[in-house]
């Protein structure tokens, strides 16, 4: 595990509520914890939104990692791409 650098800056909080983290951070959502009153952690976090949670799981990762063996293993073809179609569910092709 890297430990990072630490760093200690003295910020003001501006009349609005609000202090700045700098350039480097803009964008970013960040998660606040307040442990105490005063007292902060800031932490930079992804988001990842309900319906795609489901591709962070285990057996997603192991789905896909299964898929992309098969893929680099199988040269593609479009020679039953009639029958992959209807296979679908999208009628006649």
């Amino acid at each position: 595990m890297a430990v990072a650098d630490r760093s200690a800056a003295l910020k003001l909080v501006g009349g609005n509520g609000q202090i700045s983290l700098g350039k480097r951070y803009a964008g970013r959502h960040v998660l606040v914890e307040e442990t105490e009153p005063g007292v902060w952690i800031v932490r930079t976090a992804t988001v990842i939104p309900d319906n795609e949670s489901w591709l962070h799981e285990a057996a997603a990762a192991s789905d896909l990692q299964a898929a992309m063996e098969w893929s680099a293993s199988h040269e593609p073809t479009d020679l039953d791409l009639s029958e992959t179609l209807k296979r679908l569910g999208h009628g006649d092709a």
